[in-house]
Protein backbone atom coordinates (compact mmCIF):
# COMPACT_ATOMS: atom_id res chain seq x y z
CA UNK A 1 0.00 0.00 0.00
CA UNK A 2 1.03 3.53 -0.93
CA UNK A 3 0.18 6.35 1.46
CA UNK A 4 -0.45 9.65 0.24
CA UNK A 5 -1.18 13.24 1.35
CA UNK A 6 -2.42 15.43 -1.24
CA UNK A 7 -2.09 19.29 0.10
CA UNK A 8 -2.19 22.52 -0.64
CA UNK A 9 -3.76 25.94 -0.03
CA UNK A 10 -7.68 27.00 -0.18
CA UNK A 11 -8.32 27.39 -4.22
CA UNK A 12 -5.20 25.63 -5.29
CA UNK A 13 -7.04 22.98 -7.03
CA UNK A 14 -6.57 19.50 -5.12
CA UNK A 15 -9.97 18.33 -4.57
CA UNK A 16 -9.77 18.59 -8.26
CA UNK A 17 -6.70 16.58 -8.28
CA UNK A 18 -8.19 13.75 -5.71
CA UNK A 19 -11.08 13.53 -7.92
CA UNK A 20 -8.50 12.48 -10.97
CA UNK A 21 -6.85 10.27 -8.87
CA UNK A 22 -10.01 8.58 -7.34
CA UNK A 23 -10.89 8.03 -11.43
CA UNK A 24 -7.55 6.60 -11.97
CA UNK A 25 -8.47 3.83 -9.04
CA UNK A 26 -6.71 5.58 -5.99
CA UNK A 27 -9.19 5.28 -2.32
CA UNK A 28 -9.26 8.93 -1.67
CA UNK A 29 -10.52 10.55 1.28
CA UNK A 30 -10.71 14.33 2.49
CA UNK A 31 -10.20 15.43 6.30
CA UNK A 32 -12.13 18.23 5.74
CA UNK A 33 -15.20 15.92 5.24
CA UNK A 34 -14.25 13.74 8.02
CA UNK A 35 -14.22 16.96 10.10
CA UNK A 36 -17.69 17.15 9.09
CA UNK A 37 -18.67 14.00 9.76
CA UNK A 38 -17.12 13.88 13.36
CA UNK A 39 -18.82 17.01 14.31
CA UNK A 40 -22.53 15.84 13.13
CA UNK A 41 -25.21 16.16 15.16
CA UNK A 42 -25.78 13.58 18.02
CA UNK A 43 -22.04 12.83 17.61
CA UNK A 44 -19.24 13.12 20.72
CA UNK A 45 -17.69 15.81 18.58
CA UNK A 46 -20.98 17.57 18.14
CA UNK A 47 -21.27 17.27 22.52
CA UNK A 48 -17.92 18.53 22.76
CA UNK A 49 -18.26 21.67 20.27
CA UNK A 50 -21.33 22.86 22.23
CA UNK A 51 -20.21 22.80 25.62
CA UNK A 52 -16.80 24.60 25.02
CA UNK A 53 -18.14 26.95 22.50
CA UNK A 54 -22.06 27.25 23.21
CA UNK A 55 -25.51 27.28 21.37
CA UNK A 56 -24.14 30.35 19.40
CA UNK A 57 -22.40 28.41 17.67
CA UNK A 58 -25.96 26.57 15.96
CA UNK A 59 -28.37 27.19 13.76
CA UNK A 60 -31.45 25.09 13.38
CA UNK A 61 -29.57 22.65 15.74
CA UNK A 62 -26.60 21.84 13.87
CA UNK A 63 -23.28 23.37 14.02
CA UNK A 64 -22.77 27.17 11.91
CA UNK A 65 -19.19 25.98 10.61
CA UNK A 66 -18.97 30.22 9.65
CA UNK A 67 -19.73 31.46 13.21
CA UNK A 68 -17.59 28.79 14.63
CA UNK A 69 -14.64 30.14 12.11
CA UNK A 70 -15.32 33.07 12.88
CA UNK A 71 -15.01 32.94 16.40
CA UNK A 72 -11.17 30.75 16.20
CA UNK A 73 -9.77 32.75 13.57
CA UNK A 74 -10.01 35.76 15.67
CA UNK A 75 -8.55 33.64 18.97
CA UNK A 76 -6.00 31.31 18.86
CA UNK A 77 -6.92 29.64 21.64
CA UNK A 78 -10.49 29.14 20.64
CA UNK A 79 -8.77 27.61 17.62
CA UNK A 80 -6.56 25.36 19.48
CA UNK A 81 -9.34 24.16 21.55
CA UNK A 82 -11.75 23.34 18.37
CA UNK A 83 -8.35 21.25 16.69
CA UNK A 84 -8.20 19.72 19.98
CA UNK A 85 -12.10 18.20 19.78
CA UNK A 86 -11.67 17.50 15.58
CA UNK A 87 -7.85 16.15 14.97
CA UNK A 88 -8.15 13.07 16.81
CA UNK A 89 -11.14 12.39 15.62
CA UNK A 90 -10.09 12.66 12.30
CA UNK A 91 -6.77 11.03 12.72
CA UNK A 92 -8.87 8.15 14.32
CA UNK A 93 -11.42 7.71 10.99
CA UNK A 94 -8.46 8.22 8.56
CA UNK A 95 -6.48 5.26 10.32
CA UNK A 96 -9.63 2.61 10.45
CA UNK A 97 -9.97 3.92 6.13
CA UNK A 98 -6.53 2.91 5.66
CA UNK A 99 -6.46 -0.10 7.93
CA UNK A 100 -9.17 -1.56 5.73
CA UNK A 101 -7.82 -0.61 2.00
CA UNK A 102 -6.98 -3.53 -0.12
CA UNK A 103 -3.33 -4.24 -0.50
CA UNK A 104 -1.55 -2.79 -3.14
CA UNK A 105 -3.71 0.59 -2.74
CA UNK A 106 -2.87 4.09 -3.17
CA UNK A 107 -4.35 5.62 -0.51
CA UNK A 108 -5.12 9.78 -0.81
CA UNK A 109 -5.91 11.67 2.19
CA UNK A 110 -6.64 15.14 0.75
CA UNK A 111 -5.30 17.57 3.84
CA UNK A 112 -5.33 21.18 3.73
CA UNK A 113 -3.64 22.02 6.91
CA UNK A 114 -0.96 19.03 6.42
CA UNK A 115 2.06 21.65 7.50
CA UNK A 116 0.50 23.30 10.06
CA UNK A 117 -0.20 19.89 11.93
CA UNK A 118 3.42 18.11 11.39
CA UNK A 119 1.50 15.38 9.53
CA UNK A 120 3.69 14.56 6.48
CA UNK A 121 5.96 12.20 8.18
CA UNK A 122 2.78 9.50 8.71
CA UNK A 123 2.79 9.78 4.80
CA UNK A 124 5.06 7.88 2.13
CA UNK A 125 4.49 10.35 -0.41
CA UNK A 126 3.26 14.16 -0.01
CA UNK A 127 1.46 15.55 -3.19
CA UNK A 128 0.96 19.65 -3.14
CA UNK A 129 -0.92 22.02 -5.60
CA UNK A 130 -0.53 25.12 -6.19
CA UNK A 131 -1.40 27.69 -8.02
CA UNK A 132 -0.85 31.40 -8.18
CA UNK A 133 -3.18 33.91 -5.79
CA UNK A 134 -4.52 35.33 -8.70
CA UNK A 135 -6.22 32.30 -9.73
CA UNK A 136 -7.07 31.53 -6.24
CA UNK A 137 -8.53 34.66 -5.59
CA UNK A 138 -11.04 34.07 -8.93
CA UNK A 139 -11.85 30.89 -8.20
CA UNK A 140 -12.86 31.36 -4.43
CA UNK A 141 -14.79 34.76 -5.99
CA UNK A 142 -17.01 32.31 -7.94
CA UNK A 143 -17.34 29.96 -4.82
CA UNK A 144 -18.89 33.00 -3.24
CA UNK A 145 -16.27 34.24 -1.02
CA UNK A 146 -15.25 37.71 -0.10
CA UNK A 147 -12.23 39.17 -0.86
CA UNK A 148 -11.55 39.39 2.95
CA UNK A 149 -12.44 36.01 4.24
CA UNK A 150 -10.41 34.66 1.28
CA UNK A 151 -7.23 36.69 2.65
CA UNK A 152 -7.70 35.91 6.23
CA UNK A 153 -8.06 31.91 5.24
CA UNK A 154 -4.86 31.93 3.02
CA UNK A 155 -3.06 33.67 5.97
CA UNK A 156 -4.17 31.01 8.25
CA UNK A 157 -2.71 28.33 5.89
CA UNK A 158 0.90 27.44 5.40
CA UNK A 159 2.76 29.52 2.63
CA UNK A 160 3.33 27.72 -0.47
CA UNK A 161 6.94 27.61 0.25
CA UNK A 162 6.38 25.64 3.28
CA UNK A 163 4.12 22.98 1.61
CA UNK A 164 6.79 22.83 -1.55
CA UNK A 165 9.72 21.93 1.52
CA UNK A 166 7.55 18.88 2.59
CA UNK A 167 6.46 17.98 -0.44
CA UNK A 168 7.69 14.82 -2.64
CA UNK A 169 5.73 16.44 -5.99
CA UNK A 170 4.41 19.49 -7.01
CA UNK A 171 1.25 19.94 -8.97
CA UNK A 172 1.24 23.44 -10.49
CA UNK A 173 -2.27 24.37 -11.38
CA UNK A 174 -2.16 27.67 -13.53
CA UNK A 175 -3.42 26.22 -16.40
CA UNK A 176 -6.94 24.27 -17.82
CA UNK A 177 -8.27 21.95 -16.01
CA UNK A 178 -6.93 19.09 -18.84
CA UNK A 179 -3.33 20.46 -18.41
CA UNK A 180 -3.60 19.52 -14.90
CA UNK A 181 -5.65 15.99 -15.46
CA UNK A 182 -2.51 15.50 -18.13
CA UNK A 183 0.05 16.53 -14.94
CA UNK A 184 -2.22 13.84 -12.46
CA UNK A 185 -1.95 10.84 -15.41
CA UNK A 186 1.74 11.16 -15.90
CA UNK A 187 2.72 11.32 -11.83
CA UNK A 188 0.05 8.65 -11.38
CA UNK A 189 1.26 6.23 -14.14
CA UNK A 190 5.36 7.20 -13.73
CA UNK A 191 5.14 7.08 -9.68
CA UNK A 192 2.19 6.40 -7.67
CA UNK A 193 1.01 3.23 -9.19
CA UNK A 194 4.04 1.52 -9.73
CA UNK A 195 5.58 2.50 -6.10
CA UNK A 196 1.69 0.75 -4.98
CA UNK A 197 2.74 -2.57 -6.07
CA UNK A 198 6.36 -2.66 -4.79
Amino acid sequence: MLRVALTGGIGSGKSLVGEYLELLGAIVFDSDQLARDVVERGTPGFDAIVKRFGDGVLTDGQINRAKLAELIFNDKSARADLEGIIHPRVKELSDRIIANAPEGSVVVNQIPILFETNGASRFDLVITVESENALRFQRLRERGMKDYEIEKRMAAQASSEQRRGIAHFCLENNGTREDLLSAVERLWENELAPRAGE
